[in-house]
């Protein structure tokens, strides 16, 4: 029995076409932004700002995270292990800190618990990619 292959362009170019879009990454995180506020008002705003020039509270703000070196906000006292923390502030990372904060960073003055809810990591996360 021979087996023979029937090229079909469309269902390569549709193939070709799946396979870019699954590799491909996305510029924002996959959640809502517009639910990532919410989120940010119930979980962050008792510590954070997220606006252009807005004031640290208990926490620097956030406005601009996203892209930002860790520990590098101007006149907040960040603790020693946030000041050492060499990396720039990404969806991953904030994926990996959001959750737990004190087990990424040993150390870190944020007493926030953590988010474990994954819809609305993704929604804040979302939110604060926004902000620029």
């Amino acid at each position: 029995m021979e087996l023979r292959l029937i090229r079909r362009p469309a269902a390569s170019a549709a193939v070709a076409t799946v396979l870019a879009l699954l590799t491909a990454a996305p510029a924002l995180a996959a959640g809502d932004p517009g639910h990532g506020k919410t989120v940010f008002a119930q979980q962050c705003a008792m510590c954070h700002t997220a606006t252009k020039g807005g004031p640290a509270i208990l926490g620097p703000n956030l406005f601009g995270v996203v892209g930002r070196k860790a520990g590098t906000v101007a006149g907040y006292n960040y603790s020693p292990a946030m000041k050492a923390a060499a990396w720039v502030w990404n969806e991953e990372r904030l994926t990996a800190y959001l959750p737990g904060p004190r087990v990424l960073v040993p150390g870190t003055k944020m007493t926030y618990g953590g988010l474990h809810n994954p819809a609305q990591l993704d929604d804040l996360i979302a939110y604060l990619a926004g902000q620029k």
